[in-house]
């Protein structure tokens, strides 16, 4: 859907947003209740609690946070916690932190939701009488399989399979309020839990009550994937759509919890009982209709995993666009707009994915891992929303309310998701973190790069360069050669490119091009500009592009190089006397400079570490001619040493000879 078409309300824009945007959300009533009612007797002070704390918890933090407030802050359309940080990181400098965890704990998120929900539908088969005596091990060959072919599948894009997604998922939340409705009338005391009372009186009151947090903390997880898929369907398509899922969410825990008071009023439900296959969500269902349930919830479940999977290719190519993360090759399988795939990225998910599954193995241990990270990434979004309530000059009174009403319930939500930490969470925390490290050691190793690159004034060099370009003596290096620059200033470029030009070994060329590419927080600027700083021999071209834009600068520069011959400023046939006659068109060389670490260097101690780790890093990472999207026939690598702290001056002395 286009940008411009964003506030617009329709049909397929709002069964877009239901195939899209809710797969996560959509899907917890699976597992919410059980990871709540295992190894507690069923009464109604505990059922009507939980029910109303998760009402509760979709109206403050989904409807309230996600759905009216945080999807004001879109990108020119875009959402997700890296288009909000665009839109906030000029104000601090420390936003950026908030960022990196934020990011890192979203993609964590995405290696357990897949494997949670797929298993939750798959452990269905357990209520099934023809296979009640199915084991664990066959589920969870069935879970890695199903998988699997997802993954393999993303190489080909997802439009195709993606037609579908909004049927089947109208059918998900149809089936959801039906079967709730059906219980609702097992016992009307359910009808309680719309009165927060019951469940602040259940925290407060029931042993370890506060506890119960981190279950219900369960019901709202997909909320920041909510906010991340804002750009394919438009803020109001989501909060139209959002009604009917809430209803929809509401009628069926409702169901559940009534079904629980009238089977299991006063009863224990043991940890045997839900290793055996009960769950309330599946008990709902009328026998003759089981089979066909499981088959809904588990294409719901494969299309939210398939919704986290490509939110996460979008996240990684964002993260890699605003330098947080080191440049990995990207495909485009369709020319539909957002559509990409990373295969490192894919690979990552999918090894991640299949170890949950192996670690866990059962759902009832995955909800252990389950919500912690993600905590985090809303605590982030919290703080950039506020900052991004600053630029829009909002009553700091009201910001101030904001931050403390939000942060108080996620501080909540944190804390009692704490208690996951040696249950599992822990798991989720080590890869969030890894995650995080490495978005921070390509943030912290690209600054103390930048505080030792060497600018010049440009226009000393150009009267040089000129010379060069006709001293006969030399011999030709190239018709056009090409530099990227990471100069901002125009005027300026850095002091290792004209090394490179003048002093390492001269390189004559008929016209000199000095490319740059600037990173707007605006996601799809794609423009450019030219600066003849000499006609016809030194050229700079600044490509401005957004961060949602990939930098394929070979057919960029292709493209501009074209409308300057057609405007006639620049003419790029061969100057070579036998081919001029032919209008063959001269030859394009571009010069990559890449950087390795000189041993010249004497670095504060952690900062020398992350300099290794970097460059550690970076061997798995794109090389520069790739990142850029370069022909590599084309590219010629010149090696740099980056000196960012030279050794200070050594004592040599000069003795006489005897």
């Amino acid at each position: 859907m286009s940008t411009a078409n964003h506030n617009k309300v329709t049909f397929a824009g709002l069964l877009i947003a239901l195939g899209i945007i809710y797969g996560d959300i959509g899907t917890s009533p699976l597992y919410v209740l059980n990871a709540i009612i295992k190894e507690k007797t069923i009464t109604e002070d505990l059922v009507t609690g939980v029910v109303s704390l998760i009402i509760w918890t979709l109206t403050l933090q989904t409807t309230i946070k996600y759905v009216i407030l945080t999807l004001q802050a879109d990108n020119k359309g875009e959402g997700g916690i890296f288009s909000l940080f665009a839109l906030v990181r000029r104000r601090r400098r420390w936003l950026v932190v908030p960022a990196i965890i934020g990011g890192a704990a979203l993609l964590a998120d995405g290696m357990i939701t897949p494997a949670i929900s797929v298993t939750s539908a798959i452990e269905g088969l357990k209520q099934v009488p023809a296979m009640a005596g199915i084991s664990q091990t066959t589920i969870i060959y069935i879970v890695i399989v199903i998988l699997t072919a997802l993954f393999l599948l993303q190489q080909f894009g997802s439009a195709f399979i993606g037609k579908f997604f909004g049927p089947v998922m109208l059918l998900w939340f149809s089936m959801l309020a039906i079967l709730g409705l059906v219980h609702i009338s097992d016992d009307l005391a359910v009808f309680k839990a719309f009165n927060p009372y019951y469940g602040i009186k259940l925290l407060i009151n029931y042993p370890h009550g506060f506890y119960i947090l981190g279950g219900v903390f369960l019901c709202t997880t997909g909320a920041e994937a909510l906010y991340s898929d804002l750009g394919h369907c438009g803020k109001w398509n989501i909060r139209y759509s959002w009604i009917f899922v809430k209803a929809c969410l509401i009628l069926n825990y409702l169901g559940q919890g009534a079904w629980l008071m009238h089977e299991y009023k006063g009863k224990a439900i043991t940890l045997e009982m839900i290793e055996h296959g009960f769950n309330p969500f599946f008990s709902v269902m009328p026998d003759w209709f089981l089979s066909f349930g499981i088959a809904i919830a588990t294409a719901a479940t494969i299309i939210a995993s398939q919704a986290l999977i490509s939110g996460s290719f979008t996240l990684i190519s964002e993260a890699m666009r605003l330098n947080l993360w080191p440049k990995f090759k990207i495909n485009y399988p369709t020319e539909a707009r957002g559509q990409l795939y990373i295969p490192a990225v894919n690979l990552m998910l999918l090894v991640g994915c299949v170890g949950m599954v192996l670690h866990f193995e059962k759902v009832s241990n995955m909800e252990g891992a389950y919500g912690l990270a993600i905590t985090m990434c809303m605590i982030a979004t919290s703080m950039l929303f506020a900052n991004f309530l600053v630029l829009r000059r909002v009553h700091p009174a009201l910001i101030y309310l904001y931050l403390i009403v939000y942060l108080t319930i996620e501080a909540s939500f944190l804390i009692a998701n704490l208690d996951k930490l040696p249950h599992g969470g822990y798991v989720t925390v080590l890869v969030g973190g890894a995650l995080a490290f490495v978005m921070y050691n390509w943030f912290k190793a690209r600054k103390i790069k930048n505080r030792y690159v060497e600018f010049v004034k440009l226009q000393h060099y150009v009267p040089k360069l000129k010379l060069l370009s006709n001293d006969q003596t030399i011999p030709k290096y190239a018709t056009h050669l090409v530099y990227l620059t990471s100069a901002d200033n125009p005027k300026e470029i850095e002091h290792k490119i004209i090394y490179s030009l003048l002093y390492k070994k001269p390189k004559r060329a008929d016209i000199y091009w000095f490319v740059h590419v600037d990173t707007v927080d605006d996601p799809y600027t794609c423009e450019y500009t030219v600066e003849h700083l000499e006609p016809d021999d030194v050229i700079r071209v600044e490509f401005r592009l957004g961060f949602r834009v990939q930098p394929r600068i070979d057919l960029l520069f292709r493209r501009v190089v074209e409308d300057l011959v057609e405007s006639k400023e620049v003419n790029i046939t061969s100057r070579y006397q036998s081919l001029e006659r032919s209008n063959v068109i001269g030859d394009f060389s571009f010069v990559v400079m890449e950087k390795f670490l000189s041993q010249d260097n004497d670095l504060p101690f952690w900062e020398q570490i992350m300099m290794k780790i970097h460059f550690m890093i970076r061997e798995f990472s794109l090389s520069e001619e790739k990142a850029f999207g370069l022909d590599t026939s084309n590219v010629v690598v010149e090696k740099f040493p980056l000196v960012v702290a030279p050794v200070g001056r050594m004592k040599l002395k000069r003795i006489k000879r005897i």
